[in-house]
């Protein structure tokens, strides 16, 4: 198994965008691996943009991108698209991205999958590559009850140790109290399923992600072109 490190870009700071379809995606698929960014990354610049949510569920998210990312320079975007019917909002999905794109180029993507079986998430996850072609798009994971995982086979794993995949699960409980009277929100799921992935990769716990597209090389060959 190969080790590979995010190291810090030639413009001085590592930039993430992290995208949601809801309230709790992020965290749920990277919060993890946000937390030891911003812990272990100087100057971590972060745009924290979430596609439905209700007042009070935004709210909630924006408490969690605070407690997630601490230390980071955080910019946080909540949009009102409408909840569970983003392939209809398609358009409107695709114009917040490409929002995005023209005033900020991340080195790395975090996003729902397009295999993913709810369609909210796997609308992000096909329009992600098409607007962000030059940029690490990692695809995260998230458990429901279509038993998807929404990945099949992941390719890249976050290690994680047995405390800071605790935390993650406390943080989800601290910021996300609406959630928690739901059957599958508790520890058992989420810490579950990262042993799982932990197990995949010889570790005590881990996230997990799929890569379609991955670069190696210290120096482009080919310079960015600028978005027209």
């Amino acid at each position: 198994m190969l080790e590979l490190s995010l190291i810090t870009p030639e413009h001085g700071s590592l930039s993430v965008l992290a995208i949601g379809a809801h309230p709790d995606d992020i965290e749920i698929g990277a919060g993890a691996t946000l937390l030891a960014l911003a812990e272990s990354t100087p100057g971590l610049r972060v745009r924290y943009v979430l596609m439905t949510g209700t007042a009070a569920r935004q709210l909630e998210a924006r408490t969690a991108a605070e407690t997630f990312l601490p230390n980071a320079e955080l910019s946080i975007e909540l949009h009102d698209l409408p909840e569970g019917r983003l392939p209809a909002a398609w358009a409107d999905t695709k114009n917040v991205l490409e929002q995005v794109a023209r005033s900020f180029e991340p080195d790395l993507v975090v996003a729902p999958s397009a295999a993913d079986a709810h369609q909210d998430h796997r609308t992000i996850g096909e329009i992600v590559p098409t607007v962000f072609r030059d940029q690490l798009y990692l695809a995260y994971e998230i458990p429901k009850w279509d038993g998807d995982l929404g990945l099949g086979r992941p390719q890249v794993y976050m290690p994680l140790r047995a405390d800071a995949a605790r935390r993650k699960a406390e943080l989800l409980h601290k910021c996300y109290p609406s959630q928690q009277g739901r059957d599958w929100w508790d520890d058992e799921v989420f810490l579950g399923l990262a042993r799982l992935r932990g197990m995949e990769c010889r570790a005590p716990y881990a996230e997990a992600f799929t890569c379609t597209k991955l670069v190696l090389g210290s120096q482009p060959l080919h310079p960015r072109q600028p978005r027209k």
